[in-house]
């Protein structure tokens, strides 16, 4: 992991609530490397999934510096940060966000649509497990298979960064490691980044790094010399 492919320098981000003004980060300094999978740390307001949201091009910073390989986010234009977030970025939420008209294979088909390199749609449905269950809906679906489905979406369209905020938080233990074991085997097998935003300790023990934040600061930056694998990860 001596790649970097995510740079943020002393980065700030303030919010208008009304008369009062929110600092959800307070001057983040943190490295992502490429080929590594990363567990991001920290209580409910720590100030994670706004990190994610700047590193992800769906925020700005308020002061500060974000690089993506040499790409500043920082100073971006909205054309250019839908390009970043098209080509380079998947999104993985709690919520899985499909399309309910459309079938399992179709949701997966969406982001395929905007890749310029994408994977096989076929056999990211047999690498989740569900490729006899392409031609079902979402309602059809139970949630770890919705879920599987959000991921294929997020993972169809060849990413070289994958950010993923609380990914098995509406699952069962069982089919959360399903979903560890697919996010694992992404970055290793295809060499991409892949960041879990959580708040769950247990699970920061597969990742290669963990990052805590408190307060929207970096408490501390922790790396695991042997990362357990998903099978083993328990809650």
């Amino acid at each position: 992991m001596t790649t970097e492919l995510i740079v943020a320098r002393n980065v700030k981000k303030r919010y208008q609530m009304g008369e009062v003004i929110v600092h959800a980060l307070r001057g983040i300094d943190l490295s992502l490397f490429e080929e590594e999978l990363v567990v991001v740390l920290g209580e409910s307001g720590s100030g994670k999934s706004t990190l994610v949201n700047i590193i992800g091009g769906m925020d700005q910073v308020s002061e500060g510096e974000v690089f993506f390989g040499k790409q500043g986010l920082h100073n971006a234009g909205e054309t250019e940060l839908t390009r970043y977030r098209r080509n380079e970025v998947g999104f993985i939420f709690q919520f899985y966000n499909l399309m309910p008209n459309l079938t399992a294979y179709e949701n997966v088909n969406l982001s395929v649509q905007i890749s310029n390199d994408p994977l096989d749609i076929h056999g990211l449905l047999e690498q989740i497990g569900l490729a006899d269950r392409g031609d079902h809906f979402p309602s059809q679906l139970s949630g770890g298979e919705q879920q599987r489905v959000a991921i294929a979406r997020a993972l169809a369209k060849n990413p070289r960064l994958l950010l993923c905020d609380e990914p098995t938080g509406a699952l069962d233990l069982p089919t959360g490691r399903h979903i560890l074991k697919i996010l694992r085997k992404f970055c290793s097998t295809y060499r991409k980044t892949v960041v879990i935003i959580t708040h769950n300790t247990n699970i920061s023990k597969m990742a290669d790094r963990v990052v805590y934040l408190r307060d929207g600061l970096v408490e501390w930056v922790r790396e695991n010399e042997e990362p357990i694998p998903p099978e083993e990860v328990s809650w």
